[in-house]
C-alpha cells in the first residue's frame, strides 16, 4: 500500500491530510434520550462460528443477531442461494432475530448442511454475516477386518497400527485392554501423534493378546474399538545391540507446516537396543521461552502460539549407548489472514471527509475485497466520492442518504476474515449531555473538572468563558480537553464562579452553565501536645481548627485508633479533650479529626500517666521554641537549616522537628520533614523542586514538644522533570474483554512541576507489536477495551510534566478479565472401589479453554435412587473440589447398593464452566443396618412371640436373619446360646418351649452376600403358672408316689441292658417303645436335693422349638446325647425305616439345634424340612 501511495499526487497527499484530523470516530453516547431517534445501520452482533459441526441428535441453532435504527430484517442464503424459509416447515427464524432454529426430528441432518450466510438490512445499510459452514459430526464403525497375530523376535522394532476410520471432528486414539485400562507406555513404548503403537525394541513382557486401539469421537461422545491385536515374541533368534535409527520421520529430513497462532508438534521416534533417549534443539537458535514443552516420553515437541520466528530448522537426536542419529525438521509458518486494524463504524456529517482501513496480515498476502451493502463494491453504481486504495476506502464530500455498510473480505488460501463498518452519514446540532447548573465544589490547590459531555454531528466545536467574560478559556491555568471538560490544576478561591460551555457545529449552538465552589482547606492550626500527667489528676488535649465558613466541620477523638472509652471522665468539647481523674489505663496516643463533606486533618498525642509524688515535684515544661532560623549554602536541590534552642525547662531536649510549608501546593499546611538530634543545631536538608518551601523548628523533652519557632524566609525551587514515576503499578480485568491499569499517582511535591501527565503503554506479552500509548492526567487508572480474554500484557506507567519526562518505567506483567471456562473436563471415568468409597479420573481442560487463572476442577455427584427401592428419591447434589493438577480424586462416604450420578466441571477466578457429559456408577452390595425395631409380645408359660421391622439401610438384597437367644438367671448370667436362621421375608417369629418364667435375652440382626450387620437386642420373661408348684409339691409328698417312681427307675434301668444286648447283636430298637417308656416330664416327681421337677434326661432342655426350622441342606444335627438313629441302629447316615415308622413317631422330638430355612412358622416333620427343599 505505500509503494501506491508513494505515485499519489501532491493534491492526494493533501487530502490525506485533511482526513486524517476528520476521520476521529464520532462516539454515540449510551443515553436513551440521545439515541433516540438517530438512524444507523445494521451491525451484526452474534453469528455462529464459520465452522459448525452439529449434533444430529439435536436442533440446528444458527445464530445471527443484529442491531440498527430501523430494527433490520433478516434473510439467508445456502449453498449462494436464496433460503426461502417459507417452503421449509421444520425451519423457523426467532421474533426480531435472524437466529435461525431447524428442528431436525424425524429428518436426517446432513439434509441441512450446507454454506449459509445471514444478511441484516434496514433503510440505511446492510451487513452480512460470514460464510458458516454446516457440517454434522459423524463417528463411523470400524469396518471389519481379521488381524493375524504378530510374531516377533525379542529386542526388534515393531509398529501397531491403529489406523481409525475418519470421524468428523477427527477421533482421539488411545490404547486399552479389554477392561478399559491404559496400557503401559514408556520411553520405550508409546503412542504416535497418529494414533500408531511404536515399540523401539519389543520385550518378552510384551507378549499379550489385548492390545486394543480405541478411538473417542469427541462431538458425539462414542467410542469405537478395533479387533484385539495379538502380540507373540520368541527369543529364538533375537536381536543384537544397535545404534538409533528413526521408525518415524523417515530419513534425515522433513518438511512441517503450521499456521500462525496454532500450536506445533514434531515428532520423532527411533527403534535402537537399548532403547534410545531422545533431545530437541533449534538450530541458529533457541526454543521459544516460555511457549515449548516436550511429550511422550520426549518423543514430542509442542510449541504454543506459534509465530513467523518459530521458522527454522528443529533438530531430534536419538543416543543410546551404541550411538546416535540425527533428523531435521524444516517448519514452515504460514498465517492465516488476521487483523491488524480492523476497520472501524465511521458517523460523518454531510459534506465531511473519511477513511475505511482493512489493515490485515497473512502468509501469502491476502487478498482485499470490498463490498457495499452485500454486494462487491465493482458491482455497485459508480460513486464519485468514494475511492478505494487496496485496502483503504475513502470516503470525501459524503452526502445526506448515502450511508451505508461495508465489508472487507480478507483471504489467502489458509482461511479468511469479514469485517462489516458502517458510514452513517448524520446531521445533528449540539447536544449538552451535563445537566444544567451543576455545583462542582473541591478544595483550594486540588484540581477542579468541570464536565461538559456533548453531541453533535458534524463534531461540535467546545468553548468555556468564565461570569461574563467574553475571553475564551484556553490558557493557563485552564485546560481544554477533546472530551469537552475544563480542568484547572491548581483550583484557587479566585476561580470560583458561574462557567457556561458552548458547544457549536454549523447546524447550531448550544450552551450550558455549571458553577464552581473553591473552598478553604481544612487545618488544625494547634496540635494536642504530649502529656504527661499524675495518677488521678486531670489532662487536656487542644486541638485547634480552621476551615471553610461554608462547610459544616465534625469534631471526633481516638484513643489508639478506636473510639474513646463511653466514660462520663472524658468531655469532647469544641476545641478540647479533657479527661478527669486519669488512671494507667488511660495511657496511649489520642488523635484529634476534623472533617467536612471535602476534606479532613488530624493529628495526634501521647499520654503518660506518672505516680502521685508526697513532695512537691521540680517543675518540668516545655521547651520554649527554637529561634534565629537561618537559610546558608543554597543550591538547586538542597539547603543549610540552623537554628538558637530555647529554654529546656529542667527537662532536656530529646530531639529537633523540622517541619516545611509549601505555599504553592498546600498554603498553611505543614508537614514533618526531618528529626535531629538534641545535641545538634543544623541540619542539611534535600529538597524537591517546585516548591515554594518555608521552614520552622519544634524542640521536644519529656514533657513535650515546645511551640514552633517563627518561619524562616521562603525558599522556591525551580521546576524539574519528574525523579520517579507513579508506584504499585498493576493491571487486571474486571471484564472479559478488558484490561484495567491503576496506579498511584504522584502527589504536588513529587510531582517537579507544573502540567503533571502520566503516559501509560502497553502491548501483548509475547507478541510482537508496537507499544501502545496513551497519556491521561488527574486519573489513577485507564481502562483498555477489546482486549482477549486472560491475556499477558506489560505495562508500564511514566511521569511528564511541562519541563519533561521521568525515568524509564519500569515494565510489569498484567492480565486481562476472565471469562467462564468453556470446556468440560474431559474422559470422565469413575470406578466403584467398594460400597461406599468411587474413584474418579478425568482428563485436564487444556489451559486455552479455561479462559482465566486455573483454580480446580469441581466435581458434582448425587444419589439418583437405591438399587432396592425402586421409587426412591434423587438426592441433593453434593459438590468435592479437587485442584488444578489434580487428575483424579475419590468420592467418600457413598451409600451401598445406589445408583450415583456425577458431573464435572473446571473453574476459574471468574466461575464454573459447562458440566461434563453426565456419568453413572452403581456402588456395591454392603452389610445392611440392623432392624429397625425389635419387640418382644405375647409372653406365655413356654413361648414369646419376637417381633421386628427390616433395616431402614438395607444396602443390598437381605439374604436371611440370625436370630440368637440364651437364657438370664436372677443374677445377670448368661446360659447357653442358641441360633435360628430364619428368611429374609419374615418378620414374625414366635419361639416355644421355653422355660417359665424365665427372663431370655434374644440377639437379631439381618444380612446380605456381604455379611451381616449390626445386632439388635431385646430381652422378655415367660409368665409363671402359679397352680402348678402347689399340684407338683402335694404329689410329690404321697407314698404311692414314691413308690412308682421307684418302679420306673427300675423298669428303665432293665430297659436299658435289653438295649445293650439287642444293640450289641444287631438288632433294631423300636422308637415307639422308647416313647411309651418316656413319660410326660410335667408329672415326674421333685428332687429333694434342688426341688426342681425331674427331667426325662440331659438333653431335656434342647428340644427343638415351635417354629425353628431345619438347616438349610435338609440335614438334623447330631443331638448331644446318645438318642440318636445311629445308635438305635439305623446306620451311619440317618436314613429312616421303609415303613415310615419314625416319621409318626419321632417328628417334632428331640433336636438339640434349630433349622434354618424360608418354611411358614408352624412345626414341620424333619422329612418335610427336607423335602422343602428338593
Amino acid at each position: 500500500m505505500n509503494r501506491k501511495w508513494k505515485g499519489a499526487s501532491c493534491d492526494g497527499a493533501m487530502v490525506l491530510l485533511l482526513l486524517g484530523h476528520m476521520t476521529t470516530a464520532l462516539e454515540v453516547p449510551l443515553d436513551s434520550k440521545v439515541l433516540e431517534g438517530l438512524p444507523q445501520p445494521p451491525t451484526i452482533t452474534l453469528q455462529s462460528p464459520k465452522d459448525y459441526i452439529i449434533d444430529p441428535r439435536e436442533n440446528i441453532v444458527i445464530n445471527c443477531e443484529a442491531k440498527g435504527k430501523p430494527h433490520p430484517s433478516f434473510s439467508w442464503t445456502r449453498n449462494g442461494s436464496h433460503f426461502d424459509l417459507d417452503k421449509d416447515p421444520k425451519v423457523t427464524m426467532k421474533p426480531s432475530s435472524g437466529t435461525l432454529v431447524i428442528d431436525i426430528s424425524g429428518e436426517k441432518a446432513e439434509a441441512y448442511e450446507g454454506v449459509y450466510q445471514c444478511t441484516a438490512r434496514n433503510e440505511h445499510g446492510t451487513a452480512v454475516s460470514n460464510d458458516i459452514v454446516i457440517r454434522q459430526s459423524r463417528s463411523p464403525l470400524w469396518s471389519k477386518e481379521r488381524i493375524e497375530p504378530v510374531v516377533v523376535q525379542l529386542g526388534v522394532s515393531l509398529i501397531l497400527q491403529c489406523r481409525p476410520p475418519a470421524g468428523l471432528p477427527p477421533p482421539i486414539i488411545f490404547w486399552m485392554d479389554p477392561f478399559f485400562q491404559r496400557l503401559p507406555q514408556n520411553a520405550r513404548v508409546s503412542q504416535a501423534l497418529n494414533g500408531d503403537l511404536y515399540f523401539s525394541n519389543v520385550q518378552m513382557e510384551d507378549t499379550r493378546s489385548d492390545y486394543i486401539c480405541y478411538a473417542r469421537f469427541p462431538h458425539t461422545q462414542t467410542i469405537q474399538q478395533k479387533q484385539p491385536i495379538t502380540v507373540k515374541v520368541l527369543d529364538n533368534s533375537p536381536a543384537g545391540q544397535r545404534r538409533p535409527s528413526f521408525m518415524t520421520p523417515k530419513g534425515t529430513n522433513s518438511v512441517a507446516t503450521v499456521l500462525r497462532g496454532e500450536t506445533l508438534e514434531l515428532e520423532c521416534i527411533a527403534d535402537g537396543l537399548p532403547t534410545p533417549d531422545m533431545s530437541w534443539n533449534k538450530e541458529k537458535g533457541d526454543l521459544p521461552s516460555g511457549r515449548f514443552s516436550f511429550h511422550n516420553f520426549q518423543k514430542t515437541l509442542r510449541v504454543t502460539e506459534v509465530t513467523e520466528a518459530d521458522s527454522g530448522d528443529y533438530r531430534c537426536t536419538a543416543k543410546n549407548s551404541q550411538g546416535l542419529a540425527h533428523h531435521v525438521i524444516t517448519v514452515m509458518v504460514k498465517a492465516a489472514p488476521y487483523w491488524v486494524g480492523a476497520p472501524r463504524n465511521l458517523i460523518l456529517a454531510p459534506r465531511e471527509s473519511g477513511i475505511l482501513t482493512c489493515h490485515v496480515g497473512g502468509n501469502p498476502k491476502p487478498t482485499i475485497t470490498w463490498s457495499v451493502n452485500g454486494v462487491p463494491i465493482e458491482n455497485t453504481p459508480k460513486d464519485p466520492s468514494r475511492k478505494v486504495e487496496d485496502d483503504t476506502v475513502i470516503l470525501s464530500d459524503v452526502q445526506t442518504g448515502s450511508s451505508a455498510v461495508y465489508q472487507c473480505n480478507a483471504s489467502n488460501e489458509f482461511g479468511y476474515l469479514l469485517a462489516n463498518a458502517f458510514v452513517n452519514v448524520l446531521a445533528e446540532p449540539p447536544r449538552v449531555l451535563t445537566p444544567p447548573n451543576k455545583l462542582y465544589q473541591v478544595i483550594a490547590n486540588n484540581p477542579a473538572l468541570l464536565d461538559c459531555a456533548f453531541f453533535g454531528s458534524p463534531i461540535p466545536k467546545i468553548t468555556w468563558y468564565k461570569d461574563q467574560q467574553t475571553s475564551i478559556l484556553n490558557s493557563d491555568p485552564y485546560v481544554l480537553h477533546i472530551n469537552g471538560t475544563l480542568e484547572i490544576h491548581a483550583a484557587q478561591p479566585l476561580h470560583s464562579g458561574k462557567y457556561t460551555c458552548v458547544a457549536t457545529n454549523y447546524l447550531a449552538s448550544k450552551e450550558n452553565h455549571v458553577r464552581l465552589e473553591v473552598k478553604e482547606p481544612t487545618r488544625i492550626l494547634k496540635q494536642p501536645e504530649y502529656n504527661v500527667v499524675q495518677r488521678n489528676s486531670k489532662a487536656v488535649f487542644e486541638c485547634k481548627v480552621k476551615h471553610d465558613p461554608t462547610l459544616t466541620p465534625i469534631m471526633s477523638w481516638l484513643k489508639d485508633n478506636e473510639e474513646l472509652p463511653d466514660n462520663e471522665r472524658f468531655v469532647i468539647e469544641s476545641e478540647s479533650l479533657t479527661i478527669s481523674h486519669v488512671t494507667e489505663a488511660d495511657e496511649g496516643t489520642y488523635t484529634c479529626i476534623m472533617n467536612t463533606t471535602l476534606d479532613q486533618d488530624s493529628a495526634s498525642a501521647v499520654l503518660t500517666v506518672v505516680e502521685a509524688t508526697p513532695t512537691p515535684p521540680i517543675i518540668y515544661e516545655q521547651p520554649d521554641p527554637p529561634t534565629d532560623l537561618e537559610l546558608t549554602d543554597q543550591r538547586e536541590r538542597s539547603v543549610q537549616l540552623t537554628w538558637t534552642p530555647g529554654d529546656e525547662h529542667n527537662s532536656p531536649i530529646q530531639k529537633f522537628l523540622v517541619q516545611y510549608e509549601d505555599s504553592l501546593h498546600q498554603e498553611e499546611a505543614w508537614v514533618n520533614m526531618t528529626e535531629v538530634p538534641g545535641t545538634k543545631t543544623t541540619v542539611h536538608l534535600d529538597l524537591s523542586p517546585y516548591v515554594y518551601y518555608s521552614f520552622r523548628v519544634l524542640a521536644l523533652n519529656d514533657v513535650g514538644f515546645s511551640d514552633p519557632s517563627l518561619p524562616s524566609k521562603q525558599y522556591r525551587t525551580n521546576p524539574a522533570k519528574p525523579d520517579e514515576n507513579p508506584s504499585e503499578v498493576e493491571g487486571f480485568g474486571i471484564k472479559p474483554n478488558n484490561l484495567v491499569i491503576s496506579w498511584k499517582e504522584l502527589n504536588g511535591l513529587q510531582s517537579n512541576g507544573p502540567g503533571l501527565q502520566y503516559k501509560v503503554s502497553w502491548k501483548q506479552k509475547d507478541v510482537d507489536q508496537e507499544w501502545i500509548t496513551e497519556t491521561v492526567a488527574n486519573t489513577s487508572q485507564f481502562v483498555v477495551s477489546d482486549t482477549p480474554t486472560f491475556s499477558a500484557y506489560e505495562i508500564k506507567v511514566q511521569a511528564e510534566n511541562d519541563y519533561g519526562t521521568g525515568p524509564t518505567p519500569e515494565v510489569v506483567v498484567g492480565y486481562s478479565g476472565e471469562d467462564l471456562p468453556s470446556a468440560a473436563p474431559d474422559s470422565v471415568q469413575v470406578e466403584a472401589l467398594n460400597d461406599t468409597l468411587a474413584e474418579v479420573r478425568w482428563e485436564p481442560v487444556h489451559l486455552s479453554a479455561v479462559r482465566g487463572r486455573l483454580q480446580g476442577y469441581k466435581l458434582y455427584y448425587w444419589r439418583e435412587r437405591s438399587l432396592h427401592k425402586e421409587d426412591s428419591q434423587p438426592e441433593e447434589a453434593q459438590v468435592l473440589v479437587f485442584g488444578e493438577n489434580k487428575t483424579d480424586g475419590r468420592l467418600p462416604g457413598l451409600h451401598p447398593y445406589s445408583l450415583y450420578s456425577l458431573d464435572m466441571r473446571v473453574f476459574n477466578g471468574k466461575g464454573e464452566g459447562p458440566p461434563s457429559a453426565r456419568q453413572q456408577f452403581e456402588t456395591p452390595e454392603g452389610v445392611p443396618g440392623q432392624p429397625a425395631s425389635f419387640r418382644v409380645t405375647e409372653p406365655s408359660l413356654d413361648s414369646l412371640t419376637l417381633v421386628w421391622t427390616p433395616p431402614e439401610e438395607e444396602n443390598g438384597r437381605l439374604t436371611l436373619y440370625t436370630l440368637r437367644y440364651q437364657p438370664v438367671n436372677t443374677t445377670s448370667e448368661l446360659g447357653p446360646m442358641e441360633e435360628i436362621i430364619l428368611s429374609p421375608n419374615e418378620t414374625v417369629l414366635t419361639v416355644s418351649n421355653l422355660k417359665y418364667s424365665t427372663r431370655y435375652k434374644f440377639y437379631l440382626s439381618a444380612s446380605t452376600v456381604k455379611g451381616s450387620g449390626p445386632t439388635v437386642t431385646e430381652e422378655g420373661v415367660t409368665i409363671m403358672d402359679e397352680a402348678m408348684p402347689s399340684r407338683q409339691l402335694d404329689i410329690a409328698t404321697q407314698g404311692w408316689f414314691i413308690g412308682l417312681m421307684c418302679a420306673i427307675a427300675l423298669l428303665i434301668l432293665v430297659l436299658l441292658i435289653v438295649c445293650f444286648i439287642k444293640r450289641n447283636k444287631g438288632g433294631k430298637y423300636p422308637v415307639k417303645e422308647k416313647e411309651d417308656a418316656h413319660q410326660d416330664p410335667e408329672i415326674q416327681p421333685m428332687k429333694e436335693d434342688d426341688g426342681t421337677f425331674g427331667e426325662y434326661s440331659d438333653t431335656e432342655d434342647h428340644k427343638p422349638l415351635k417354629g425353628s426350622r431345619t438347616p438349610s441342606n435338609g440335614t438334623v444335627k447330631k443331638d448331644d446325647s446318645d438318642d440318636s438313629l445311629v445308635d438305635y441302629g439305623e446306620g451311619g447316615d440317618g436314613q429312616f425305616n421303609e415303613d415310615g415308622s419314625f416319621i409318626g413317631q419321632y417328628s417334632g422330638k428331640k433336636e438339640k439345634d434349630t433349622a434354618e430355612g424360608n418354611e411358614s412358622s408352624e412345626a414341620p416333620s424333619p422329612v418335610n424340612a427336607m423335602n422343602s427343599f428338593v
